[in-house]
């Protein structure tokens, strides 16, 4: 089952009432992946008055986790969760940086603050649907390597790798759901002259 998150990592910022604000957010694999991220951004803005964060580290949303970091509590983690919950994404973490510029903002616009940061970010990020792929190693003589090309070529997959010896291999993934019948028409099509061999199954980010 496939789930919707961020391509990478995507960076935004704002003022508001002479406070500025740094958003970034990035895509997680784990909780690890998410406490990491996180402390790469809190030690690059060390010098910021907050760093609050919000994070989903999985991709059932089983693992919400944030922080105000001396805020009034409710006004900047959780807001910050609820935009990444309503945008139904996983597997996102996101960190809103706040430079005190001078004027308070008051426990209403803290929220508004908080929560339209994070949303403006997660707006311009890239998406990405992350579904469960499978990777293979497709080896074959030389002379069937333009039919392989064609086969890669008219196909919903992506060439990895290609390595040169006695014989060529591709290392090509593909969606794990497609991947019977996609090995199946290519060995129909090389008349059963190539080997296949499974790698390792993994999540793969596609364009929406």
């Amino acid at each position: 089952m496939g789930y919707l998150s961020v391509g990478g990592e995507h960076s935004s910022e704002k003022v508001i009432e002479r406070s500025r604000f740094i958003t970034t957010s990035a895509h997680v694999e784990c909780e690890e992946e998410a406490r990491a991220f996180i402390a790469r951004i809190s030690s690059k803005f060390k010098d910021a008055t907050h760093n609050c964060y919000a994070y989903i580290a999985d991709s059932t949303g089983n693992a919400p986790r944030f922080s105000d970091d001396g805020e009034p509590g409710g006004t900047a983690g959780m807001p910050i969760l609820e935009v990444i919950k309503n945008k139904k994404l996983y597997c996102t973490a996101v960190v809103v940086t706040r430079y005190f510029g001078g004027i308070k903002l008051g426990a209403g616009g803290l929220v508004r603050a908080y929560s339209g940061s994070a949303a403006e970010n997660l707006d311009g990020a890239e998406k990405l649907m992350y579904l469960p792929c499978e990777e293979s190693a497709y080896t074959v003589d030389y002379g069937s390597v333009d039919i392989l090309n064609r086969c890669f070529s008219q196909s919903d997959c992506e060439v990895k790798d290609i390595s040169y010896s006695s014989d060529v291999t591709f290392t090509v993934a593909v969606k794990k759901e497609l991947a019977e019948s996609f090995n199946a028409a290519i060995f129909d099509r090389l008349n059963g002259r190539i080997r296949i061999e499974k790698l390792r199954e993994f999540v793969c980010g596609f364009k929406l």
